[in-house]
């Protein structure tokens, strides 16, 4: 058998290959057939030699050292370009300082004005709410009735009647439609507020007068609170008792829900403000001041973390409940608390908005401070005789008082013009208002009673 053999298309390595003083070797042509693929001719360049760079050629030599000074020649070119057209910090940072804005400085004080004066009730006014969508005002009294009023124009709109007993309290449910009343006949009742009539089946259960009102957001709960001592939650569309809370040694004076319909809190003359859950009927924290005042109103803050408590010592204070054991974090005094339960709500102001506290007083006006600074930022004078209950509108600057004198008042706040001076230097100017109002703190945002991440577009959002 013939032993030769086709040359291999691999061209064999000779020791003498690399020879320095050979010339570089050319790729060889390709072996295939010539009608099997075009043949292509590569471009011939120096090959890169696996000598020491001592032993390169003055041609190799020269090639790579004028590649690479072109390619540092583009880079700096490029990167001179770059920083020529990119300005410098300190003149871009110049001019975003003048384009923002300094923040609005904060008010100091409110300017409510007197609007309407609604009269009807024969005798005192004891509680005032304002419906969850703005439209309407209910305030419920003594003489056994409730009456419906128009929030913009004062307009009565309807005179709920079926009580037996003077009304102490009164519950919008989240849309508007119904309306819960409390009365001294021991029953609850609810309302069309479209038609005025009772619904068919009252809530009966109480022992005893019933104080406090309030719905669950989602409006399939109605929690209670009575002279009894006793805590009710309550099945709205079945009428019934769901749970009774064992919640006090004296009458409960006070009950509202929590944002998300998760705790309850309550309030009694024993001093004590309890939190429970809603789901199991425990509870989860008991909150007691040292001097141990009687507690005859309880609300929660907007966000949630917060409890506003009336006392009869003529103080409101709000209660970090979440924290540790819980502990009063602000104080409000300069209204007088001693012998009415009395009732308020929260409220804004300001562009940022901030927030604020409204509350009634036996001296027949109306208190608001600042929940952060604890600042009186107006007092509202118009009442003859003690206010027991004042409610903000959810979104207009309004608020609405109830009065021993039989009337309901609502007020509104008036714009003052405030007169802003601009100076001609806006980069000294910028700065200024960097180092004279430095940004709120977490904290005092948390003292003002909200939270922007946690809620959903929140009017105590800062």
């Amino acid at each position: 058998m013939d032993d030769t053999r086709n040359p291999s298309p691999k061209r064999r390595r000779d020791d003498n290959t690399y020879d320095d003083e050979s010339p570089p070797r050319k790729r060889s042509a390709s072996h295939s057939p010539s009608d099997a693929f075009p043949q292509y001719r590569l471009a011939e360049r120096p090959a890169r030699r696996y000598s020491s760079r001592d032993n390169d050629s003055d041609e190799d030599r020269s090639y790579y050292r004028d590649r690479r000074r072109s390619h540092s020649r583009s880079r700096s070119h490029s990167r001179s370009r770059s920083h020529s057209r990119s300005p410098s910090p300190s003149r871009s940072r110049s001019r975003r300082r003048t384009r923002t804005p300094s923040p609005p400085p904060k008010p100091t004080s409110l300017n409510y004005k007197p609007t309407f004066i609604l009269r009807g009730h024969k005798k005192g006014v004891s509680a005032v709410k304002f419906s969850p969508d703005g439209r309407w005002i209910a305030s419920c009294s003594a003489d056994c009735t409730v009456k419906i009023w128009d929030a913009q124009t004062g307009a009565l709109e309807h005179t709920l009647e079926g009580h037996l007993a003077g009304i102490s309290t009164i519950a919008w449910s989240p849309d508007s439609n119904l309306l819960a009343s409390g009365s001294d006949d021991k029953s609850i009742r609810l309302w069309n507020v479209a038609t005025g009539l009772p619904h068919p089946t009252p809530f009966i259960g109480h022992h005893n007068y019933v104080y406090s009102l309030a719905f669950s957001p989602k409006g399939n709960m109605l929690v209670s609170g009575s002279y009894d001592e006793a805590v009710f939650v309550w099945d709205v569309r079945a009428a019934r008792v769901m749970r009774s809370l064992p919640a006090h040694s004296d009458p409960v004076g006070g009950v509202d829900f929590v944002r998300d319909g998760t705790l309850i809190a309550s309030c009694a003359n024993d001093g004590l403000i309890r939190v429970w859950d809603t789901a199991t009927g425990q509870c989860l924290r008991t909150l007691v001041h040292e001097d141990n005042a009687p507690v005859t109103s309880v609300r929660f803050s907007p966000n949630g973390k917060y409890v506003l408590a009336w006392t009869l010592d003529s103080c409101l204070r709000l209660w970090n409940y979440i924290d540790g054991k819980g502990k009063c974090v602000k104080t409000y005094q300069g209204h007088v608390n001693k012998k009415y339960s009395i009732s308020g709500a929260f409220g804004t102001y300001g562009e940022a908005p901030w927030a604020f506290v409204a509350s009634g007083s036996e001296e027949s006006d109306i208190v608001l401070w600042d929940v952060s600074s604890k600042n009186v930022l107006q007092r509202l004078e118009g009442h003859r005789d003690a206010v027991l209950s004042v409610d903000t509108h959810p979104s207009d600057k309004i608020i609405v008082s109830g009065s021993l004198d039989r009337t309901v008042r609502i007020w509104k706040e008036v714009e003052v013009e405030v007169e802003v001076k601009v100076d001609a230097d806006a980069d000294a100017d910028a700065d200024a208002d960097a180092e004279q109002t430095p940004p709120t703190s977490e904290k005092e945002r948390e003292m003002n009673g909200y939270d922007p991440e946690e809620m959903p577009p929140n009017r105590f959002a800062e």
